[in-house]
């Protein structure tokens, strides 16, 4: 597999970042993790607008999903080569009408639907592709998935948002790259079921005995070097920060 930082900005972009989006490849399928704000542009850097394969989710936070709308604009309104058959997107239960809310004046209520296969995502296993994924519920405010994706016996456990899970213990379980939200710092905000500091997200990679800890989602009002010592301090393996065109082969 291979694993491309699109943008890894958390809550608004940064001036060096788009929000949340990850580019997973194998066997020629691309799935996108995630397309915050600012993340379509940045991802025709690494791909064409129409070469993805399937999208996916984690919730909808607008930092997670909002370029949806424009992507939607892109696929429902091209004229060469006609209209792009409906590309799968994966997510929470009311995916479909959170973004035609937010797009606002789609031609008819069903629009959406015309250019994204959407199906609801629920704790489970399933294939996506080339992809063995698990999918489990993590602690946030709104519906949120943290997923584990397989592809030729190597792994990768995206955390999504979320605060200290036992579920994301389990998605991370040997994970040879767990890429986790780091949004807070420790000894500064304390609110639970929200979000990791650094230290949190280098003890759930300790726990789950995940193989390297790639920190993400790191606000532009949050120091990444204190959430990266933090990390470092209570976990033993390898541990960056994620960075816009960063690429990991696993």
């Amino acid at each position: 597999m291979k694993l491309t930082v699109v943008g890894c900005s958390g809550s608004f972009p940064s001036a060096e970042s788009a929000c949340s989006s990850y580019l997973v490849e194998a066997d020629g399928f691309r799935l996108l993790l995630d397309m915050g704000n600012g993340a379509l542009g940045e991802l025709q850097r690494h791909c064409g607008l129409y070469d993805l394969d399937a999208i996916f989710l984690s919730h909808l936070h607008a930092d997670h999903c909002i370029d949806m709308c424009a992507y939607f604009v892109a696929r429902y309104y091209r004229h060469d080569g006609g209209r792009c058959d409906p590309i799968p997107v994966y997510g929470p239960e009311g995916t479909e009408q959170r973004l035609t809310t937010a797009y606002a004046d789609t031609p008819t209520a069903s629009s959406m639907s015309e250019v994204f296969d959407f199906h609801t995502v629920k704790p489970s296993t399933f294939e996506i592709g080339p992809f063995l994924v698990h999918t489990e519920r993590v602690a946030h405010p709104v519906e949120a998935y943290g997923i584990r994706i397989e592809h030729g016996g190597k792994t990768l456990t995206y955390s999504g948002d979320t605060g200290i899970s036992t579920a994301l213990d389990e998605l991370a379980r040997d994970a040879d790259l767990f890429l986790c939200e780091a949004a807070f710092t420790h000894g500064k905000e304390d609110i639970p079921d929200l979000h990791l500091n650094g230290r949190e997200a280098g003890q759930t990679a300790a726990r789950a005995g995940a193989r390297r800890l790639v920190l993400t989602h790191i606000p532009p009002w949050t120091d990444p070097q204190v959430n990266l010592t933090d990390a470092r301090a209570v976990y033993d393996g390898p541990v960056e920060l994620a960075a816009p065109r960063q690429t990991y082969e696993i």
